[in-house]
């Protein structure tokens, strides 16, 4: 199993627009960070989790023409604005099969009603076929994938596990019958937004302690806003078996 980090960064990315802050106008490109996102890729197939507003960029990037699926966490913008930016995917491959709860799949339908039309659909929009996930196990193929649901402030969203990889962003409290599901994770991908505590986001001391509860072989954190600090300032000072994500970065399980 491959995977990618199509982007790293908070809401906003970084840098922000108009903002004067030293890590906003650093020049490592560990520091520039576009909207968070993975690539997951095993056998022949590959699934995106998430699609925000830099889904085109990072495909470009990563030369990617084929996905097989968009698996979504949540129905923030930052997680689902890209999905127009499809269509050429699914003009070369066909319908592309989008994985949510029920809840985000409304939101996505209200957001683009016009990919969802049944009659007098506009010719180029894209096709999407609908799958939709509950806090249980589901199969893609030749893999499982087992939710693990936690709480964004009050917004419901999911993280996933697949076999030894877990991904979970934008949690900010997760239940002891979830972090059950982590048992014996080798990696583990969690979001550290900040140094600050936030009412949504684990922060860096929250994610670090997540870490040590769940005891992975190795941690990335992803998710990061400028105000976590410089990249390589920052790695400086994690536990040796946690690093910072990066966008581009690939590893491999």
């Amino acid at each position: 199993m491959k995977i990618t980090f199509l982007g790293t960064g908070t809401s906003q990315g970084i840098p922000i627009i108009g903002s004067t802050h030293p890590v906003c106008l650093s020049k490592n490109p560990k520091d520039k960070r576009l909207r968070v996102s993975v690539l997951i890729e095993w056998d022949e197939y590959k699934y995106v989790i998430d699609c925000g507003p830099d889904f085109r960029q990072q495909m470009l990037r990563e030369n990617c023409s084929k996905i097989d699926g968009i698996i979504f966490t949540h129905e923030h913008s930052d997680h689902v604005a890209g999905l127009d930016d499809i269509r050429p995917l699914c003009y070369w491959n066909g319908s592309m099969n989008i994985y949510a709860h029920e809840r985000v799949i409304k939101s996505i339908k209200k957001r683009y009603d016009y990919i969802f039309e049944a009659e007098n659909k506009y010719p180029g929009a894209p096709d999407v076929v609908i799958n939709v996930i509950e806090n249980k196990p589901f199969k893609l193929p030749e893999m499982e994938v087992v939710p693990i649901n936690a709480d964004h402030h009050f917004v419901q969203v999911f993280g996933f596990r697949f076999q030894d990889f877990a991904y979970l962003t934008d949690i900010k409290t997760v239940e002891a019958n979830e972090i059950e599901k982590l048992k014996d994770i080798k990696v583990l991908v969690v979001n550290a937004l900040r140094i600050t505590p936030h009412i949504s986001h684990f922060n860096l001391e929250e994610a670090l302690d997540f870490i040590n509860l769940i005891k992975p072989e190795k941690a990335y954190l992803t998710h990061i806003s400028h105000l976590l600090g410089f990249h390589d300032n920052v790695e400086k000072e994690l536990p040796k078996n946690v690093f910072l994500a990066y966008d581009g970065l690939k590893i491999t399980l």
